[in-house]
């Protein structure tokens, strides 16, 4: 699940997390550890503009400080940036923030990259937004050298060149998963191509198909093998019959029969779904995550 509180745009956001905190991410990444879920989310923005604050809102936590403190009071569950807008920084910078939390966290990091979309962010700290689709591309492949086993990474590309360049500590893991964010038909290119999985960016059920065909067909004709996870974020959920509006487009009702509705994501050729939960607390949010977790999950495989 992407945590609730670290971002808080209008689209998603709940009330209740208008005042909410540190404590409270703690004790929903806690939840959600016990719960078996897979992972937890954090999102990436440097800043937002004026102009889409009223939408975006203002709050949307570091992702590396957010997971890195998340990674000291959970065990089990792997942490995601979903997604990291790698342009703005230097891939060399990318790597020594996540290769830091991957070994702190134990080897529990997925690092979930994208292109970004606000063209302000990107004229702020100087990086090229005109050219950030190929400027990702690129910084791909720098991260994979420079996350990768060798202490002096090394990449020589149009945007970036190092070399002889130490950098301590390694990743725990000996690769770190990288999975590309975005619906673009690019976007799917890049995945398919240059990752280790893909993260739609709210794709409805009916196109998910029709992407994940495409992807396979890219990496059939291209050649690249190796494992590829598939993602999906699910509709808004609630485990239970709700007793307020909980909105139309939310799955709610028994386990099974949320369940049933989830199985359909497997059939389509889905490895892995990114839920959200409806609630008006902290309080009720955990009580979906475990509900979820006892009573949904076990249906699901």
């Amino acid at each position: 699940m992407q945590l609730p509180v670290q971002s808080q745009s209008t689209i998603y956001a709940e009330e209740w997390e208008a005042g909410a905190g540190p404590a409270d991410l703690v004790e929903i990444a806690r939840a959600a550890d016990r719960a078996g879920f897979g992972y937890l989310a954090v999102c990436d923005h440097v800043a937002i503009p004026r102009r889409l604050a009223g939408a975006m809102s203002t709050v949307w936590y570091d992702p590396v400080a957010t997971l890195a403190h998340l990674a000291a009071v959970t065990e089990r569950v792997r942490l995601l940036s979903h997604v990291a807008v790698v342009g703005l920084r230097h891939p060399l910078l990318t790597a020594k923030q996540y290769a830091t939390l991957d070994h702190l966290a134990g080897g529990r990091l997925i690092l979930g990259v994208g292109a970004g979309h606000v063209r302000e962010e990107f004229e702020a700290v100087g990086a090229d937004f005109e050219r950030r689709g190929a400027v990702l591309d690129e910084t791909i492949d720098a991260l994979r050298a420079a996350l990768g086993p060798a202490e002096f990474p090394e990449h020589h590309g149009k945007f970036y060149d190092f070399a002889g360049l130490g950098q301590l500590p390694r990743p725990a893991q000996p690769h770190v998963p990288l999975w590309v964010g975005g619906s673009s038909p690019p976007a799917v290119r890049r995945a398919a191509l240059k990752g280790d999985g893909w993260l739609p960016q709210g794709d409805p059920r009916e196109r998910l198909p029709a992407r994940i065909a495409r992807i396979r067909r890219l990496r059939e004709e291209a050649g690249v093998e190796g494992a590829f996870t598939v993602g999906a974020i699910t509709e808004p959920l609630y485990v239970g019959r709700a007793g307020w509006e909980v909105g139309r487009r939310t799955l709610t009702g028994a386990p099974e029969e949320i369940a049933a509705s989830l199985r359909a994501y497997r059939a389509m050729g889905v490895d892995q779904i990114q839920v959200r939960f409806r609630s008006r607390s902290r309080a009720e949010l955990v009580e979906q995550i475990t509900a979820f977790g006892a009573e949904v999950a076990p249906r699901l495989r």
